[in-house]
């Protein structure tokens, strides 16, 4: 017999009703200049409709699943989870199953598209995650009529877990991660964190640290499974690493060391244009490609690169990577892959700022050898089992960086070691794939409440 479902507490709602007018001002402030800002804000704020959707009839065709199809609702916060995600969502299109993507992000959103819009068509749809209020939520489960629903790593939302556990759908948190810093935060909340964790029917832990602290916050311990990280079964898309041998040709990239900072942060970005020089005054055929995170900070990242007396050249403006080029901007979403397929080393960014860094396995997994700064707690334990490896670098500033860009540019066999040495670990890890579509098959064949 099921517990009756627990609402979020009074103080969750009240919260939620005063915040939602500065996150829909946040939005316009963010996304009022894009193209497909009305349908974020209709996605966001009002769940779309399907009347709205036949009123824009003479719009160019967008991916829109069939209502009576059953889907598997997979939540993706961003790029990283969506990456993370990215194996799963293809198992289950292959299958010819249904799947809808919601985002939190943009960036998140646009990774999901390029992976699978175009070719999945009838199969495929990425939304925004509407605002997580009872109201909001009732209407996308309406809309959608999920099977399953799938969450990726950490984030939960209290009240998309208490309509789907109501309506007697299955949900699993996926890959999940909790860092000590994170699981201090739900503590705090027990009143609403505990209800979350009791209504979750899986949680598919990374590692047993993780496994323990959702324990600790009020998980069943026979709902929690220890599965490994699907990061390290993560395929890179082959039509971008197709696109990166066409560049290297393209841009005669071949015979060049190729700098990626990628996923950065502020102020990571002005640290390392304040170091680079160190690096152009012996190598001065090398080009540091600069991805930043987050779009809504691509034209600020122009401009300290403008500051630092470097051209500007912009993927965003079709710009190429030219044989003066020193630094090229590569203002663009979801083609992450595509950068690190063409590096010859890389950092991987929001670890020199206290961010908590981003995944260091992408990198990895196409054999270029990693650098990031102090700052790993969201991947704590990859980045422990790369450093024991002797597979990634830690530094402390921008600084030390680039004396390891330069100590592999001078000595490429240690840099050679570093990539042959990740390509171990991935090889050693794999198998959380497995594990973990084995769970989720064995969630979507239980029988409803």
């Amino acid at each position: 017999m099921s517990k009756p479902v627990q609402k979020p507490p009074f103080w969750y709602q009240f919260l939620l009703a005063l915040v939602l007018p500065l996150y829909r001002l946040r939005v316009w402030q963010r996304s009022r200049l894009q193209p497909d800002y009305q349908d974020e804000v209709i996605e966001r704020f009002a769940v779309k409709s399907v009347a709205k959707n036949q009123q824009r009839k003479h719009q160019p065709a967008t991916n829109q699943l069939n209502r009576n199809q059953q889907v598997i609702w997979i939540h993706a916060v961003s790029v990283g989870e969506t990456n993370a995600a990215q194996p799963v969502i293809e198992h289950f299109l292959k299958l010819g199953q249904p799947v809808l993507v919601t985002n939190t992000t943009r960036t998140g959103q646009a990774r999901a598209k390029i992976l699978f819009a175009q070719n999945y068509p009838e199969l495929f749809e990425a939304v925004f995650l509407p605002v997580d209020t009872t109201a909001l939520m009732e209407q996308f489960l309406q809309r959608y009529k999920p099977r399953l629903f799938i969450l990726i790593e950490t984030e939960l939302w209290p009240n998309a877990l208490a309509q789907t556990y109501d309506a007697g759908i299955p949900s699993m948190l996926l890959n999940a991660r909790l860092s000590e810093r994170s699981a201090k935060g739900y503590g705090k909340f027990s009143r609403l964190t505990r209800p979350m964790l009791e209504q979750l029917s899986c949680i598919a832990a990374q590692d047993q640290a993780t496994a323990q602290r959702f324990i600790a916050l009020g998980a069943d311990t026979k709902k929690v499974v220890v599965t490994g990280s699907i990061k390290f079964d993560t395929q890179p898309p082959e039509f971008l690493l197709e696109q990166a041998e066409q560049l290297k040709q393209q841009w005669q990239l071949a015979q060049r060391p190729v700098l990626v900072a990628a996923s950065t942060h502020e102020p990571e970005e002005a640290q390392i244009l304040a170091q680079f020089p160190k690096v152009l005054d012996q190598y001065p055929d090398v080009v540091l490609i600069l991805v930043p995170r987050h779009p809504e900070r691509f034209d600020r990242v122009a401009e300290l690169i403008e500051k630092q007396d470097f051209q500007v050249f912009r993927r965003s403006q079709q710009q190429k990577i030219e044989a003066n080029t020193q630094v090229y901007l590569a203002d663009s979403m979801g083609e992450l892959w595509l950068w690190y397929a063409l590096a010859s080393m890389a950092f991987v960014g929001g670890s020199l700022s206290p961010t908590g860094g981003h995944n260091p396995l992408e990198p990895v997994r196409l054999g270029v050898p990693v650098v990031m700064g102090p700052h790993t707690f969201n991947f704590k334990v990859i980045v422990e089992q790369l450093m024991q490896a002797h597979a990634l670098t830690q530094v402390d500033n921008a600084e030390e960086l680039m004396s390891v860009w330069l100590n592999w540019l001078q000595q490429p066999a240690q840099a050679q070691q570093a990539s042959i040495a990740g390509l171990q670990v991935m090889q050693a890890n794999q198998g959380a794939l497995d594990r973990q579509l084995a769970l989720i098959q064995q969630l979507d064949t239980l029988p409803e409440r």
